[in-house]
């Protein structure tokens, strides 16, 4: 292989090479300076010694061979242990405390960037620098979902970057789990000196980190021996196939795991959600994962297959999910509430479509639609330096820039802010021509909302409206319909939050966002709302509305409906008061529709029995309907508001 050094930006005192494997070589007292916005590529290994240091704002690359080195060494000529102090590659934070916001929509203007080191082509055995990752993480709740990308990394050595002793008992909240996609459980680090990161377990292994007293949202360094990406470390390219397949999770749910935890206290999957819980795909065929890598992950692209792209096509993709938040500890199992949710059964990603690129430490969930085929995952060529991910129409490398598309995937986001224009919630409306309308098993985008959404659209009816029958059952996160059958017709958001005071909106078409004040697409057709005032107005992208009320909903359409057709939508008000599990208390909840004031609630079993009733209920917060879960039986749930609108939905245990 030919060497070579190629450097765009600041380098300094860079000394001269001191082994055949080593092309660029850092001395005692040198410092060499990377910038934000700067590639370094060395195509042969890389050696810092004694005080040496790498500080990398930027893009750093190494792309050696079998004979090429990765080293941070003493003076002595000695590889440095795992607890060394010095510092000698550092990761940086630039922008470090906009760790919670997605990445920059516009490219040229990023607002949260880092360092990324790319390593490839070297073996595992010659990688021994280790590297200094500064890092922050949102909380993600009694445990924070995270992947470890280094090798051989101590339990103990973490407790001590992020200030905390861990636990090697189970449910302590201060234990170190990983996921188990065969037996759909979360295994733990019984043995806390044996056990070790990129060690037993994969390298891209997705990790639950107990979060009792762990606070990642301040910068964080975290040190460690970065993986390989040729196979000889613990990254390989796992196949998708089996997860879950010979899982039962018997009624209900009900069954438990190894660990006797019940399979619905922890197993979510709102993919699946509005079809039927615990049938059919239910809680199956779901890889939960973790970047193993000091780069981006570029998920964007996995579902479709592309001449020149990465060479990742999971044919049978469902969707992904990301970033979870709300995760709490039941004392049986853990949920997470909440997440940023991709689905690409329409030929492009639709969703929280910015959320595919995985930052370094970052975690995620594929769900396939069956597990009929034998698809590879190579994360290697998934790693991109940049920030949003890579179109269909560019060309793979891990340079690679996002350009523009069209298509005939439309979709519209709709973001809640509070007064102060900070996100609370979001929900997505996506149409096109193979889109589903309407309750279905065979639904291909939709992503059902759970119970820590606090804006989202309900089960359309085929006119339009609410249907009736599911609006007290579920409501979506994600909702799709067929753009030729429900083209003007109306799908009714809803938020439950007085503190939602304005509605901002995000278009996108094939993926793509469509330019800034612009509302019609390329079929000459565009998203609409409908304000409770009865207005219907044009939705334009970038646009914020105000929301006058949260008791009311706002209708969108995509296409403008005609007069008869608005004179005749919902000529029956459904109320928007569901009975919906929350895995979070193991029980059901009533969420009541903010129009209603009090509201008396009766619970009979499937035998006529009356074993709950309660009168003038506070509507302000949600009713837990307190039934013993030891008990096998079915629920009917009367409620009644003040002003006697009514709702009676099952509940089927």
């Amino acid at each position: 292989m030919r060497k070579s050094l190629f450097a765009i930006g600041l380098l300094a005192a860079v000394s001269s090479v001191q082994a055949q494997n080593v092309l660029l070589h850092v001395d005692d007292t040198a410092t060499t300076y990377v910038s934000k916005g700067t590639l370094v590529y060395s195509g042969g290994g890389v050696q810092m010694r004694g005080n040496g240091v790498v500080e990398n704002h930027g893009n750093f690359m190494v792309s050696g061979t079998a004979t090429d080195s990765f080293k941070t060494i003493t003076t002595g000529g000695s590889d440095k242990p795992e607890g060394s102090t010095t510092s000698n590659f550092v990761n940086k934070l630039n922008e470090a405390a906009a760790y919670d916001q997605p990445a920059s929509l516009d490219p040229a203007n990023p607002n949260y960037t880092y360092g990324q080191l790319y390593i490839t082509g070297l073996p595992q055995g010659n990688i021994t620098g280790i590297v200094d990752e500064e890092m922050r993480q949102i909380k993600h709740g009694d445990y924070q979902q995270m992947g470890m990308p280094f090798f051989q990394k101590s339990v103990a050595s973490l407790g001590t970057e992020v200030g905390k002793t861990f636990s090697a008992v189970r449910g302590s909240k201060n234990d170190v789990l990983f996921w188990r996609n065969n037996l759909v459980d979360a295994n733990h680090f019984a043995n806390l000196t044996l056990h070790k990161f990129g060690g037993a377990a994969q390298g891209f292994a997705y990790y639950m980190i107990g979060g009792q007293g762990l606070d990642l949202t301040v910068t964080r360094t975290i040190k460690g021996v970065p993986l390989a990406d040729d196979g000889s470390g613990p990254v390989a390219s796992p196949t998708l196939n089996g997860a879950g397949a010979n899982v039962n999770f018997g009624n209900l749910g009900q069954g438990h795991n190894a660990f006797n935890e019940a399979y619905n206290t922890y197993v979510e999957d709102e993919f699946n959600g509005a079809s039927g819980k615990w049938q059919g795909n239910y809680g199956k065929n779901m890889y939960q994962f973790a970047n193993p890598y000091l780069t981006n992950l570029d998920l964007t692209n996995i579902g479709i297959a592309e001449a020149s792209g990465d060479g990742v096509n999971l044919s049978n993709i469902y969707g992904v999910r990301t970033e979870a938040t709300g995760v709490q500890y039941t004392g049986t199992g853990s949920t997470a509430a909440a997440y940023k949710v991709v689905t690409f059964n329409a030929g492009v990603p639709t969703g929280d479509v910015s959320s595919t690129m995985v930052r370094p430490f970052g975690a995620f969930t594929i769900k396939l639609n069956n597990n009929a085929n034998n698809d590879v995952l190579n994360f290697g060529n998934l790693r991109r330096f940049n920030y949003l991910g890579r179109s269909s129409g560019t060309a793979y490398s891990v340079t690679a820039a996002k350009n523009g598309a069209t298509g005939t995937v439309k979709q519209l986001g709709v973001i809640a802010l509070d007064i102060n224009g900070k996100e609370l919630d979001r929900t997505y409306y996506v149409v096109y021509p193979n889109g589903t309308t309407g309750n279905t098993s065979a639904q291909k985008t939709q992503y059902t909302a759970s119970t820590a959404n606090l804006l989202g659209t309900f089960e359309e009816a085929p006119a339009g409206g609410i249907d009736p029958n599911f609006s007290s059952n579920y409501w979506l996160y994600i909702n799709e319909a067929n753009e030729n059958d429900f083209k003007g017709k109306n799908v009714s958001l809803m938020n439950y939050s007085s503190q939602i005071k304005s509605y901002k909106f995000e278009i996108r078409e094939n993926a793509e966002l469509v330019a800034s004040g612009a509302h019609q697409l390329s079929t000459g057709v565009g998203f609409y709302y409908k304000a409770p005032n009865g207005s219907v107005m044009q939705a334009k992208q970038g646009e914020t509305i105000p929301v006058t009320t949260n008791a009311s909903p706002y209708d969108l359409y995509y296409g403008e409906p005609n007069r008869d057709v608005l004179a005749t939508q919902n000529p029956v008000k459904s109320s928007r008061t569901m009975v919906v599990y929350n895995p979070a208390i193991t029980n059901y909840i009533v969420r009541f529709d903010p129009n209603w004031k009090k509201a008396d609630i009766e619970v009979y079993d499937m035998s006529g029995k009356l074993v709950i009733s309660k009168k003038a209920v506070n509507t302000s917060t949600d009713f837990v309907i307190e039934l013993d879960n030891s008990i096998k039986n079915s629920y009917v749930v009367k409620i009644v508001s003040d002003k006697g609108e009514t709702v009676n939905t099952k509940i089927l245990k």
